[in-house]
């Protein structure tokens, strides 16, 4: 069986669901677009805790988390070997469940590695002390336990948690292991009140992956030395591990709380219906609420970034489905970019070849590729007369320091191998230190020859205060001085940066830990990750 073939079958099976397979024969295209998708959206969107997976509760009241492999239906009706973070809770079984907070709460609870691979959680975005960060020199063997302990610090946002073992976070994050942290707090519920929005209902976290499945629809992470180089691409989009899924919705407002957790892909979000693109307003990025909700009809979201959106779907006009979707773009995979023609050898061999096939490996979906992800069908509701409140929430002050910035230079040698100031990870080294309660800024410069990079940094939340030399389609979205995008209006814990472009970013480094802290910056590709594209930093006391 071909690629192609097989391409095709994998689509089909994950399309068929409870319909059977007896609508194949009209599977055309594996990089599909919206209209030629219609009625191809058959499996209904899991949300959170119908099944136990995603289902919210109360993070203090987890005192265990067993990370262990198991069976589960991806694709409908084909089990496949899975990674779950699995917790009891009143006899239920939960998989990688909503973990829900207020600050102020403490999290008390014991990770068990059933796993045939050390592992570890990182609780991503929290500021944490080292220990309770989840960096691998605190990894955990087969068969042995941790304690976690920590107190909530952080203001009310969508955070996550993953593995974090070295070399292998890649793998273990494409297997299952993910699930969200959902802090509240009172401007959260305000906004719920203002809106009538319920968790799980109206307010609907959208986790999207994209992955490959084997000819019996089993989960398939195998990498070529490319694959390794430039990251995982996928066969298949998911949203909440449903395969072309649907929601029906009522014409009314409604929250998607969104993380691209996928391991190297990026997607520019858009909402559709035909060739129409509807607003809909940013309300939060990866720490939280914005000042105000931003109008908007497309946005960019790197891998571990996560948005915060309202959509109103009164603006809908008629039955056709609106489609949640990523719009065609340049992924810019510059890394051997030719230097007299500006572009990648073979592209300027040819005069002129279609970039997103560029680094696809065969079946995959080419980075850049415009395709739908959610199918919403809009159905007649009771009359809603709610409105977007025009005050969301109020930001601490921006934390920018005088003087040159720090300068951290992303690339590669040129031999395959990515790294941050030619600096690649050793466990036993912090090449930067910084001390206790200062405030610095740092400028992420992104080299020409390269490709974007979503750059997280551990423990503290970050200001993005400029961006200079953006790429056309990236400064097009800018609404304001400093070529600043709307989700760089709020706190950041990763920023996506793009080949030739430098950003500006403001850190406090005030934190309450006694002694010396040690944490990671690092790119989210996870596959650069896991190859040594991450730096440990220390804090001083």
């Amino acid at each position: 069986m071909n690629s192609t073939t097989r391409r095709k079958f994998l689509a089909a099976l994950a399309g068929a669901g409870a319909a059977g397979l007896s609508g194949l024969s009209g599977w055309r295209n594996p990089a599909f677009a919206a209209a030629d998708s219609a009625g191809r959206f058959t499996n209904r969107l899991r949300l959170p805790g119908a099944s136990g997976l995603y289902a919210p509760v109360a993070a203090k009241d987890v005192k265990q988390i067993t990370v262990s492999e198991l069976d589960f239906e991806v694709l409908p009706r084909l089990s496949s070997p899975f990674w779950a973070y699995v917790t009891d809770i009143g006899g239920r079984r939960l998989l990688n469940p909503t973990l829900l907070a207020r600050p102020g709460d403490q999290i008390k609870l014991r990770m068990v590695n059933r796993l045939k691979q050390p592992t570890v959680i990182h609780w991503h975005g929290l500021t944490n002390d080292e220990r309770n960060d989840g960096i691998g020199m605190y990894q955990v063997e087969p068969g042995k336990s941790f304690d976690y302990a920590f107190t909530v610090r952080d203001r009310a946002a969508n955070y996550w948690y993953h593995p974090h073992p070295h070399d292998i976070a890649g793998e273990q994050a494409y297997k299952g292991l993910a699930g969200l942290l959902i802090v509240k707090d009172d401007d959260e519920e305000k906004l719920a009140r203002a809106l009538d929005l319920v968790l799980g209902a109206t307010d609907i976290p959208l986790v999207i992956q994209d992955r490959s499945f084997n000819f019996e629809g089993k989960l398939e992470y195998k990498l070529s030395r490319e694959q390794m180089f430039m990251g995982f691409l996928g066969e298949e989009i998911l949203v909440n591990l449903t395969a072309r899924p649907y929601f029906d919705a009522a014409r009314r407002i409604y929250r998607f709380r969104i993380l691209n957790g996928s391991n190297a892909r990026s997607y520019r979000l858009a909402f559709a219906q035909g060739n129409r693109l509807l607003d809909f307003h940013l309300i939060g990025s990866d720490g939280g609420l914005l000042e105000q909700p931003q109008k908007v009809r497309e946005t960019f979201i790197g891998a571990a970034q996560r948005l915060d959106v309202l959509l109103d779907l009164r603006e809908a006009s008629g039955s056709e489905p609106v489609f949640l979707k990523s719009l065609d773009f340049d992924p810019m995979h510059n890394e051997s970019v030719d230097e007299k023609t500006g572009k990648p050898p073979a592209v300027a061999a040819q005069g002129g070849a279609d970039p997103h096939a560029a680094h696809a490996a065969p079946g995959a979906i080419a980075d850049g590729t415009e395709m739908p992800l959610l199918q919403i069908n809009v159905k007649s509701s009771p009359e809603y007369k709610r409105e977007i409140p025009p005050q969301l929430s109020r930001l601490p002050s921006l934390a920018a320091a005088a003087g040159e910035p720090r300068r951290l230079t992303l690339g590669h040698d040129g031999k395959g191998k990515w790294n941050i100031n030619g600096w690649r990870f050793n466990m036993h080294e912090t090449p930067v230190t910084v001390q206790r309660g200062t405030r610095e800024t740092w400028l992420l410069q992104n080299n020409r020859a390269s490709m974007p990079h979503p750059i997280h940094i551990h423990g503290f939340q970050f200001r993005v205060i400029e961006r200079r030399d953006s790429p056309a389609q990236v400064k097009a979205l800018a609404t304001r001085q400093n070529g600043l995008l709307p989700q760089d209006f709020g706190l950041l814990d990763t920023v996506l940066v793009w080949p030739g472009e430098s950003v500006r970013i403001a850190l406090d480094f005030s934190h309450p830990f006694s002694g010396d802290q040690t944490y990671m910056f690092h790119c989210h590709n996870l596959e650069h990750e896991d190859t040594g594209m991450m730096i440990g930093y220390k804090v001083k006391a």
